[in-house]
């Protein structure tokens, strides 16, 4: 059974560190205002947070949700509860080498133990964590097929995948018959790491273009966890990961991203531009004499402040977008899943 939403764009809240980092006064008091509020959707995971707990095994998050459940009456019916199966740890503290995987046998036992922490009968939304292929993927479509067929779960989706992958394994659900999976999830948010650089977090897999593209093509939802970096945008002590020290193409200002060992904005790519140089140090055009934006010799002291002259030039030529003038306080704050063009589109605050 697949459940009609509404095409709209909404606020998911993630709870990856419920009942861990995040203690149950605080937790509580955030599931209340969020269904207050409107929320409906909460997203968790067998294995939150075994990273954070002595025990080093998952489950704090969907006990602790179960406890709120269990204290609110008649709450269920308000809400809809999304978990994931995959990298809960078979062996404590040995991750990733003894997560359960996506075999069947593995999902038979994730899926009940998921049902006792949360104290339901059913989860609105199972998701395949991230991919496993030690395993056939005829195996695993086949398990969560069974799932649905069981009433434990209602819908099903695919995080941290290869869109490739979900387009196989939805053709081997038609062929068996079962059910698919609708919905993706993926990492996404206004500003992106410098193409190439390693995600702080194992595991997590960005959003491309090609992944909204087949997410729009198949009409198929489209989750983005950490949409908010952590607290990056609005938190001085929550400063970007390295990964994500990089500008803004040009003409696209809310991809700025300050750097943190230069006041010289750097280029990326395009136009003309020289990927990781300073914009004074920019190529010039055939022929033209060479000089760094503002005058001087090019280094770092002699350069104006791009914040009050609201543009950089290479030899007056490129023009370089003014920066925000305050970026902890001024970089934008997503309402949901940025930049996407489907319109079935869900934002999760928390991980991956």
């Amino acid at each position: 059974m697949t459940a009609a939403l509404p095409r709209r764009g909404r606020i998911v809240l993630g709870a990856m560190n419920f009942g861990t980092t995040v203690a149950d006064d605080t937790a509580f008091a955030l599931l209340d205002a969020y269904v207050d509020a409107g929320g409906a959707w909460i997203d968790t995971a067998n294995c939150y947070a075994f990273w954070n707990d002595p025990s080093g095994v998952g489950g704090q998050s969907e006990e602790l949700i179960g406890r709120w459940l269990a204290a609110r009456p008649g709450v269920r019916d308000r809400v809809r509860i999304a978990t994931k199966v995959r990298q809960q740890p078979l062996v404590p503290h040995r991750w990733p080498e003894s997560a359960e995987g996506l075999s069947a046998a593995a999902i038979a036992d994730a899926v009940p133990a998921s049902l006792r922490r949360l104290g339901v009968d059913h989860v609105d939304l199972l998701w395949a964590h991230a991919e496993d292929r030690t395993v056939p993927l005829e195996e695993t479509v086949a398990a969560f097929g069974e799932v649905v067929a069981q009433g434990v779960a209602r819908r099903l989706g695919a995080s941290n995948h290869a869109a490739w992958r979900v387009e196989r394994a939805r053709g081997i659900a038609r062929d068996q018959g079962v059910e698919g999976w609708s919905a993706l999830q993926l990492r996404r948010s206004y500003v992106e790491p410098r193409p190439g650089a390693p995600l702080p977090d194992a595991g997590h897999r960005l959003m491309s273009p090609d992944d909204l593209d087949y997410a729009a093509a198949e009409d198929l939802e489209v989750w983005a966890y950490t949409p908010l970096l952590n607290g990056g945008y609005v938190r001085a002590d929550r400063p970007f990961p390295q990964a994500y020290d990089t500008p803004a193409p040009r003409g696209d200002w809310r991809r700025w991203t300050p750097s943190r060992t230069s006041s010289a904005p750097r280029a990326t790519s395009g136009a003309g531009l020289a990927p990781g140089r300073p914009a004074g140090d920019l190529p010039h055009r055939r022929g033209e004499r060479r000089r760094p934006a503002g005058g001087g010799d090019g280094r770092r002291g002699d350069r104006p402040d791009r914040r009050a002259s609201g543009a950089a030039r290479c030899g007056n030529l490129m023009p370089w977008p003014s920066p925000p003038t305050s970026p902890r306080s001024t970089r934008p704050r997503p309402p949901g899943a940025p930049g996407c063009p489907s319109t079935r589109c869900a934002t999760t605050s928390g991980r991956g």
